[in-house]
């Protein structure tokens, strides 16, 4: 992605105080091509968004599909993460998982949509995220469903104490979620053990699906990498974004 058009991008830093954190934390937010504060957007919320603005080129994808694919134009907020606390904010089982969900939906949902054009139905906001950001992407559904119905997962962790949350759940078809992982992720070495993460994969879109949740689901070559999820990217994008 080389053209020119792609890669000038508007790219906005912002901080919030958290109260339920007790500390603040950075957001990134894109603003597509021809940004109008006139106008509305779809929003798509991305955990570590630091690695999906540097690693993943999320703008500059967002650019190219606006500009030449028929994506809908929309806002990308990043929510940076410290990744020495990453496995506590964003896995059921760590210290600051509550604290960080808490901050996500009534911090940063309500400041965002204070200050940009964006859409507040559940259907115009999308919760992205690779890994545990996966995982804790579709808690935070789970959690607010009055807020987000839509999730993309990028070889989601999704652990067994995640998946008991899941199979707790009576119906979801409310839900959307479109999810990917990788064929060569049967051994990855985690912070918390090994796992085999096609498996993990196959399991929690089974449990999904049986509750009613529209699932779109694939398995391709890849690894546990942003080099195999920048090359999904516009897939997902395109999934709840193209103009129909």
């Amino acid at each position: 992605m080389t053209d020119s058009r792609y890669l000038k991008r508007t790219i906005v830093k912002e901080e919030i105080e958290s109260r339920y954190l007790g500390e603040k934390r950075t957001l990134r937010i894109y603003l597509p091509p021809g940004y109008n504060e006139l106008l509305s957007y779809p929003v798509v919320y991305c955990q570590d968004g630091e690695e999906f603005f540097n690693f993943g080129r999320i703008a500059t994808t967002a650019n190219q599909i606006i500009l030449d694919e028929g994506a809908e134009p929309f806002i990308i907020v990043g929510v940076q993460v410290d990744v020495s606390v990453r496995t506590r904010e964003y896995a059921p089982f760590g210290d600051r998982f509550k604290a960080y969900t808490a901050c996500f939906a009534e911090e940063i949902i309500p400041y965002i949509e204070e200050k940009y054009p964006v859409r507040r139905s559940p259907q115009e906001r999308i919760l992205a995220g690779d890994s545990l950001g996966g995982s804790v992407s579709l808690h935070l559904a789970l959690l607010y469903p009055d807020l987000f119905t839509r999730v993309i997962s990028l070889s989601g962790a999704f652990y067994s104490a995640s998946q008991e949350i899941y199979a707790a759940a009576e119906d979801l078809s409310w839900l959307s979620i479109w999810m990917i992982v990788g064929l060569q992720e049967t051994d990855f070495e985690a912070d918390t053990g090994t796992y085999d993460f096609v498996q993990l994969n196959r399991d929690t879109r089974e449990l999904l699906e049986k509750r009613g949740a529209l699932v779109s689901y694939q398995e391709k070559d890849g690894k546990h990498q942003w080099g195999f999820w920048q090359k999904e990217l516009p897939e997902a994008l395109l999934y709840f974004l193209q103009e129909r």
